[in-house]
Parts: structure tokens; C-alpha cells; sequence
């Protein structure tokens, strides 16, 4: 009972431990018109990204003329 006990406090501290670090990080925001760009053209990388490897669009899409997909 004592080892479940243990266990859980020390989860509880790691969990702890993450939530301040991620709390404490600083945001890093860029204050140049370059960083700016360059930050905007990646969130929009990214959003694309998102768009085009989703699990509806990698899997419910139909067969392609590159895939292997054979016809029965």
C-alpha cells in the first residue's frame, strides 16, 4: 500500500515539476520584421502540414496512381 502511495507522490511531483517548467519558459517572440515573417510563413507551414497529413486525408483518400492498389 505504501509502494502505491509512493509511487503516486512521485508522479505528482514530476507532473509538478513539468507544469513550472513549462510556466516559467518564456515565450521567445521576436521583435525583428524578419523573425516575424519567418514565424508567420511556419505557422503557415504548418497549418498545411496539418491539412494535407491528417489521418481522414491519409487514410479515407481514395487510391492514387502511385499507390499500390491493384483492382480485384
Amino acid at each position: 500500500m505504501t509502494t502505491v502511495l509512493v509511487f503516486f507522490g512521485v508522479l505528482g511531483a514530476v507532473v509538478l515539476l513539468l507544469i513550472v517548467k513549462l510556466m516559467r519558459r518564456g515565450s521567445g517572440h521576436t521583435e525583428n520584421v524578419d523573425g516575424l515573417l519567418i514565424e508567420q510563413a511556419r505557422r503557415g507551414q504548418a497549418r498545411d502540414d496539418r491539412t494535407s497529413f491528417s489521418s481522414f486525408s491519409a487514410h479515407n483518400a481514395p487510391p492514387t496512381q502511385t499507390d499500390s492498389y491493384r483492382r480485384r
